[in-house]
């Protein structure tokens, strides 16, 4: 069984609502973050519908998260889609926003089978570090755009469910 905190307890639900702090390259070595980056990989992996994850759900208090790699050539056949790899964004900010917001579908793996439309901005730009401290910035639209402000906000101690209308939990079979 995965170590995500899904249908959390009371102390777990306290680290999924706080504030995650600024990950410091001088505290942190590259071990130290391959490391993170591997187990966060790990527990992505093993969550069948998980395209992203964020350090909150695995008990880290960083602002980091990891994004399948699946999910950044959906033009593939299912079967290359696992060899792509995932992607780590270390103190991801957005800088900007596109005008157009829409409503989307959401799920979490930390609220397992709840599910409900959240406002979303259609487009939106990011600023990150990579593993080796190199300052990124990366545009998105779509699908990656709606991970990006979701794991934002796991990393802002706020949960889908915060936010969502329609809110309803599926029943196991239909997940």
């Amino acid at each position: 069984m995965s170590k995500i905190f899904s249908k959390y307890k009371k102390e777990e639900e306290k680290v999924l609502r706080n504030i995650s702090e600024e990950l410091s390259f001088k505290k942190y070595s590259k071990k130290d973050l391959e490391e993170i980056f591997s187990k966060m990989s790990k527990e992505l992996s093993e969550e069948e519908k998980g395209v992203a994850i964020a350090a909150p759900q695995v008990g880290i208090n960083l602002r980091i998260f990891v994004v399948a790699g699946k999910v950044f050539d959906t033009n593939q056949e299912e079967e290359n889609k696992k060899k792509n790899k995932d992607e780590i964004f270390i103190n991801p900010q957005i800088t900007k926003k596109s005008k157009k917001k829409y409503f989307l579908e959401e799920g979490c793996l930390s609220v397992v089978g709840m599910y409900g439309e959240v406002l979303r901005y259609k487009n939106l730009t990011i600023k990150y570090f990579d593993i080796n401290g190199n300052e990124k910035k990366r545009g998105a639209g779509g699908l990656l755009a709606q991970i990006f402000q979701h794991e934002i906000d796991h990393l802002d101690g706020i949960l889908f469910t915060d936010k969502a209308e329609n809110l309803r939990k599926l029943e196991e079979e239909n997940l």
